[in-house]
């Protein structure tokens, strides 16, 4: 496995792991066309190259012999929803679900986290689905507390998420 920026060669791929974290995620009981616009919208390649291509987004992938297997993306700039914490989110953090418990996001956090510090950034933050338990664990275990709540929101729905910070010391 290997840990490396992404490259506008990577959109593709990325819009394809993200549809299928999504879905396998958050549609536990079944596709409906809701859902399915809004993955098919918002999950595009050209979406994944303006992000590449954004010298704001900082963005690492993991990828092994046959291609990517998860991504990790951070935006500085992008205050905490609840308490002030942070201004720097990890926007999004994808890891392809055959492949959990392998190592992989830890160390595609890692590297992130090793980037902010470069940087001067001292703390970070993110939001996750309340109800996604393996991913609040996930950050429980590795520094991240949590600090509140928001939603997120598609059209007129709202949907509970859990905010969590981590210091970087």
């Amino acid at each position: 496995m290997t840990i490396r920026t992404a490259q506008m060669s990577d959109a593709s791929s990325l819009a394809a792991l993200s549809i299928e974290v999504w879905l396998g995620t958050y549609l536990k009981h079944g596709i409906n066309g809701f859902f399915a616009d809004y993955v098919l919208h918002e999950f595009t390649a050209a979406k994944m190259g303006s992000l590449i291509s954004d010298p704001k987004q900082i963005i690492y992938v993991s990828e092994n012999r046959d291609g990517i297997d998860g991504f990790i993306r951070v935006t500085p700039g992008t205050p905490d929803p609840v308490a002030g914490a942070s201004n720097t989110e990890i926007s999004t953090f994808y890891v392809q679900p055959r492949h959990h418990g392998t190592g992989i996001g830890k160390q595609l956090l890692q590297t992130a986290l090793n980037h902010c510090k470069g940087q001067k950034i001292g703390s970070v933050w993110l939001a996750t689905n309340a109800e996604n338990s393996p991913a609040i664990g996930f950050y429980l275990a590795n520094g991240f507390t949590h600090i509140g709540e928001t939603h997120f929101v598609i059209d007129d729905q709202q949907y509970l998420n859990n905010v969590y910070a981590r210091q970087l010391g």
